[in-house]
């Protein structure tokens, strides 16, 4: 076997176990969520994600200093991923993980596209206005807009839109990471100032009260939201970005909104609607087709 076909092999093997990571992640969420609020949990998640992240920096031996220059893009980020945790969980709370997970994961990129041609005032091209407008379709169908309007008030769906909208700003702030170091300094930083804006709004008594009906469960689905998906799966998606590509690998979150509604039905029987389905589709091919270059 030739280093080539190694390397690739370990890229491809990667990638299907840390996007699978990231669908599983809303299961993990939701049982996260019955042993604390929001807030308190965010912390923690938090909490853990920073700790696993000093491990990670110290064996890859990464520069932990970030330039002046990024400390506002810093702050915004932070605040941002806050929000964007908390209404994870709140959505968690209300809802289901499988729904959830194919409504975010569905429509985070087509919602981002549409506001980077925005902030960049520019007209969209036919390839972005067919995926734009399929995209659009696709939430209609995922949020019932048609047949049932008031069910986007319901069940977390709220929250989810509203967390989506989030991610797209907040990756506004993220993408300008490596202008000021690291990406994975830059997110060291994030996930400290977050974890320390999320315990001064949540409370050390909050904190003990949710830590003292842990078990098992809590600690295993606590690590394995915050180490292995966001420290671990989110850095090997890096990683494997900076040496294959952002398209190449970029094509693989098209697993994210099936491993998410797999990992609900395994483990928490949760049944997927057929407009959760049919939405999730047309999103996908939404966010092919924003992706595939025009035709020359």
């Amino acid at each position: 076997m030739t280093k080539g076909n190694s390397e690739d092999k370990i890229f491809i093997i990667g990638m299907i176990l840390s996007m699978t990571c990231w669908g599983f992640s809303w299961t993990s969420g939701k049982i996260l969520s019955n042993y604390g609020d929001p807030l308190t949990i965010s912390f923690l998640r938090f909490l853990v994600t920073f700790l696993s992240l000093v491990v990670i920096l110290y064996f890859m031996k990464e520069r932990m200093s970030i330039s002046r220059n990024g400390y506002v893009d810093l702050f915004v980020a932070a605040a941002l991923i806050s929000l964007y945790t908390f209404l994870f969980f709140k959505g968690l709370t209300l809802g289901k993980p499988g729904a959830g997970g194919v409504l975010v994961t569905v429509l985070n990129p087509i919602i981002t596209y549409a506001m980077s041609l925005v902030w960049a005032g520019r007209k969209p091209t036919r390839n972005e206005f067919f995926g734009l407008t399929l995209g659009l379709i696709a939430g209609v169908v995922l949020l019932k807009l048609i047949t049932e309007a008031g069910e986007i008030f319901k069940a977390g769906n709220i929250f989810f839109l509203l967390a989506s909208f989030t991610w797209a700003i907040l990756s506004r702030f993220t993408a300008r990471a490596t202008r000021y170091g690291s990406s994975l300094s830059f997110s060291f930083w994030m996930y400290g100032i977050s974890t320390l804006l999320m315990f001064l709004l949540s409370g050390w008594s909050a904190s003990s009260e949710t830590l003292s009906k842990s078990d098992f469960t809590f600690w295993g689905n606590l690590f394995f939201s915050a180490t292995i998906t966001t420290s671990l799966a989110t850095t090997f998606y890096f990683v494997a970005t900076s040496k294959v590509g952002a398209s190449k690998a970029s094509s693989f979150i098209f697993m994210v909104p099936f491993s998410a509604a797999l990992g609900s039905w395994i483990f928490l029987g949760e049944i997927i609607q057929m407009h959760t389905m049919i939405g999730g589709i047309l999103g996908i091919a939404a966010v092919y087709i924003l992706n595939k270059k025009e035709a020359s």
